[in-house]
């Protein structure tokens, strides 16, 4: 009887799928109710003042329960836990599509030498820039804004320790973006993250270590996304549903992974290059990037359509760079919008706690935390959904449908043990 109890248990482990794994994420924070002290490093605009450690009041980092920051999320033991090896392997391995891992060579660059390009089967960003997964069980990307005349306005590496000049500029100008946070830097800086949500922005995972992930095991793939999931969760609330690769490196192998913790890949059409900015690229080239896309939206390039512009918060250069040419930005494209919004995705985090406003109903001064009911087709009619939300809802049939395989599964066993 023992044995079939201990059957039973692990059969119905099993149920709990890779799909669910953020209902298991605890967290002080109610994200539609954030509030962090005034203290120097939330107030100043000094930059070491606002990067000196600080103990948060609600989010306490726990050494162990975590992968060492900076790096590789299998660290500190972390693939060895129970909560990681509960996750891997509720997870079909067998279904994932058969390719192997990038190797990275001596120069820091990924060797591409043997790779098919013109086939691309793997649908390899890195080497061809490619958008539209090419194997079955594989989120969509998200490149794009479908809108005309949209400035899909996104930040990576954040949340920067020394933001509050940017976050308040953002907050002033009424501008929603999406923030791809580093998961180190989320445990680093909790309030930065923090402030994001409450400031109503579309936080994103942007992986624990900020590596190039197709170069990556299976293992660590997990884990880069899987902690970044649970620090965004831990500190500020809310899960996202969204991810971007560093360095944009992805194909269907870690797409596919990324899928099993409901996670869409989100790339862009255009890239400012800013964070070379004064390193490896002159500061006036990364001008006239900005210069060259803000000049596209008065020139008809996006009549049709919009784009999803790479910036990041890396460093106050980039920040700076922001707050320069958002008036630029702003008279020259009719919306500046986050992905979520622009995407018309009412719910961009596993929780339905925060709601996005709708395209036509979000403007300059719109909030995208207010609870909406309905969203506006790409037409711009009123509508129950959009297309995209039509997408995302067969993203989560199709997480669900892996759900109910697993939980037929664990059924049939409790079945067979009794029979």
């Amino acid at each position: 009887m023992l044995v079939k109890s201990i059957a039973i248990s692990l059969a119905i482990a099993q149920i709990a799928s890779a799909a669910e794994y953020w209902e298991s994420f605890k967290t002080q924070v109610d994200p539609t109710n954030i509030t962090f002290p005034s203290i120097a490093q939330t107030t100043s605009y000094d930059e070491v003042t606002q990067c000196t450690y600080y103990e948060p009041s609600n989010f306490v980092f726990d050494a162990s329960e975590w992968p060492t920051p900076w790096e590789t999320a299998t660290s500190n033991g972390m693939n060895t836990s129970a909560e990681f090896k509960n996750l891997y392997n509720s997870i079909d391995w067998d279904s994932m599509p058969n390719i192997t891992a990038r190797v990275m060579g001596d120069d820091g660059a990924v060797i591409m030498t043997d790779y098919d390009e013109s086939s691309d089967p793997d649908c390899w960003w890195s080497a061809t820039t490619c958008t539209v997964p090419k194997h079955e069980g594989v989120n969509a990307d998200i490149y794009a804004c479908p809108e005309p005349e949209t400035w899909g306005l996104t930040y990576d590496d954040g949340p920067n320790c020394s933001h509050n000049a940017f976050y308040d500029y953002l907050e002033t100008e009424k501008l929603k973006a999406t923030m791809f946070y580093i998961g180190s830097n989320v445990v680093d800086w909790p309030y930065g993250a923090q402030r994001g949500v409450k400031d109503g922005h579309h936080i994103a995972d942007h992986t624990w270590s900020h590596q190039m992930m197709t170069t990556l095991s299976n293992e660590e793939v997990l884990a880069e996304l899987y902690y970044t999931q649970k620090a965004i969760k831990v500190v500020t609330g809310v899960t996202p549903r969204h991810w971007r690769p560093a360095f944009g490196d992805v194909d269907d192998r870690v797409r596919w992974i990324a899928t099993q913790l409901n996670l869409t890949t989100v790339l862009w059409n255009l890239d400012t290059d800013d964070w070379a900015a004064g390193e490896s690229e002159p500061v006036s080239t990364v001008q006239g990037n900005y210069e060259d896309f803000i000049k596209m939206g008065s020139n008809g390039t996006f009549s049709t359509s919009g784009n999803i512009v790479l910036t990041h918060e890396i460093d106050n250069t980039t920040m700076q760079m922001a707050i320069d040419y958002i008036p630029q930005i702003k008279q020259n494209y009719k919306h500046v919008l986050d992905v979520a919004t622009c995407m018309n995705i009412t719910y961009p985090y596993m929780e339905n706690t925060v709601a996005f406003t709708g395209f036509d109903n979000s403007t300059h001064a719109a909030s995208s935390s207010s609870v909406s009911s309905s969203v506006a087709t790409p037409a711009g009619s009123a509508g129950s959904s959009s297309s995209s939300d039509v997408a995302q809802t067969s993203n989560d049939q199709s997480a669900a449908s892996k759900v109910s395989a697993t939980g037929a599964l664990a059924l049939a066993l409790i079945i067979a043990i009794f029979a």
